[in-house]
């Protein structure tokens, strides 16, 4: 019997360059918050690329965990581990609320530690949320993951500082759309090997043209140490505070409700259903891999939802091309030079390929809602609802503005609101009271009418 395409391990030369375009695909996503926290507390230039390249070490230390797993701790899916930007908020809070910045960090890693244990010990109960995800709620959610990152896209296309004097320029915008154009066009006109790696190829492309423009910029490569290892607590032993970590903990839990729904999600797009089991294991490998974490200097880790994009769209799913993308992000970790490379790709470049990665993700959750049985009134209410609610964050960013900080946490969350509310909505809808037989709607208000003498089969929920 011929191994499932997740265990399928590929040639080496096709192993690297597709394990590559995975971290070129989430390397912005990941040095992210290491750059905002470090700005924060005032580190030089110096500290701020350790503490970026240990968050790259400790991210391929974590996808290792997931997708080539140990005893029960791993998914074993082609899922990509980084720094969660869910963190970065809570992190700049007790960043703010330090006397002495240089104690910032090591309250951060205590609060990690703690939280990430705690949330492995959690794992197991908390993996039995599996049955509260049906098809209209993992399609619901998954769609609203892809619409969640488009705007993470926009951005980028528009250059990597809004305070910058180019931001959204035509020549920004021209390089995005350049790249995308490229992307498509070898998606398009290319087959086998070249068209897996459109992406790369289009990153590569858009890269060169951006020359001539003077926004490719090559210092972080003539900067960048050969070598460089994430000493153990180099900011310090790490120190244990009470708001600290319950704000950890709000976010470790915000974190595993999103890889859940990540996890479902990929689960559909590499045709491997992941069940009660799977997510167990991959919870543990998020949470472990977050309580290591802080001992190389690294942040709490979780899915990247846009390395789903890029399964979805290549249909290359190997868990061991990721594994090799791990095996890249260790190295950029221990050699800057390395990770200053993926760097010299310019904001707006990275922007152009984000519309294929995030918008194939959106694609994907609307598959999956095809199947859900959206002839049924109730499930388009549920999946009309939810993901209105998810939308919030991203149509008017300040509309929790007036509810704590801790609260905004999870409010600030599409993905997270939009599943609590489709999850609810289904519990409402599909598992309390008297079960309806199915009917055919023409609107969501509407109640519809039942076929007289004809025997309906309810649609699975």
């Amino acid at each position: 019997m011929a191994d499932h395409p997740v265990d399928e391990k590929l040639p080496p030369l096709k192993m690297a360059t597709t394990g590559l375009q995975h971290v070129a695909a989430m390397y912005a996503g990941v040095v992210a918050p290491p750059l905002i926290v470090g700005a924060a507390i005032g580190l030089s230039a110096a500290e701020l690329t350790f503490l970026t390249g240990a968050c790259l070490f400790t991210a391929g230390l974590a996808t290792f965990l997931q997708t080539l797993g140990i005893w029960k701790i791993g998914a074993r899916l082609p899922f990509v581990n980084g720094v969660t930007f869910a963190g970065v908020a809570p992190m700049t809070a007790v960043v703010a609320a330090t006397d002495d910045k240089s104690d910032a960090l090591p309250v951060i890693f205590g609060a990690v530690i703690v939280a990430g244990l705690l949330g492995f010990l959690a794992a197991p109960v908390f993996c039995k949320a599996i049955r509260f995800f049906p098809p209209v709620v993992t399609g619901t959610v998954i769609t609203l993951i892809g619409i969640s990152l488009l705007p993470v896209a926009f951005g980028w296309a528009q250059g990597p500082s809004p305070t910058a004097d180019d931001y959204g320029s035509p020549t920004n915008l021209g390089l995005a759309a350049i790249t995308l154009a490229v992307v498509l066009l070898l998606r398009r006109f290319t087959r086998g090997f070249v068209k897996q790696i459109a992406v790369l190829l289009g990153l590569v492309a858009g890269t060169l043209i951006a020359i001539p423009f003077g926004v490719t910029d090559f210092g972080p490569v003539a900067d960048a140490d050969l070598v460089g290892f994430p000493t153990p607590f180099h900011f310090g032993a790490p120190q244990f505070q009470v708001a600290a970590i319950l704000s950890m903990c709000v976010v470790m839990v915000v974190s595993m409700t999103e890889s859940t729904a990540d996890m479902l999600a990929l689960g559909e797009i590499v045709e491997r259903p992941a069940d009660e089991k799977t997510i167990a294991a991959g919870l543990r490998a998020d949470t472990l891999g977050s309580a290591l974490s802080p001992l190389f200097n690294g942040f709490m880790c979780s899915a990247f939802a846009q390395n789903i994009g890029l399964v979805a769209m290549t249909r290359i799913r190997s868990r061991f091309v990721v594994a090799a993308g791990g095996g890249f992000l260790v190295l950029m970790g221990l050699c800057p030079v390395a990770a200053s490379l993926i760097a010299v790709v310019p904001r707006p470049v990275l922007g152009g390929a984000g519309v294929v990665l995030f918008g194939s993700v959106a694609a994907s959750g609307i598959q999956t809602l095809v199947r859900a049985g959206l002839e049924r009134d109730n499930n388009v209410l549920i999946v009309a609802v939810s993901l209105a609610v998810g939308i919030i964050p991203i149509a008017a960013p300040e509309f929790y503005h007036a509810f704590p900080e801790n609260a905004k946490i999870i409010l600030d969350s599409g993905i997270s609101t939009g599943c609590l509310a489709a999850v609810a909505l289904n519990l409402v809808f599909n598992h309390t009271g008297k079960q309806r037989e199915a009917q055919d709607v023409t609107h969501p208000m509407e109640a519809g009418e039942e076929l007289s003498g004809v025997t309906r089969t309810p649609a699975a929920h």
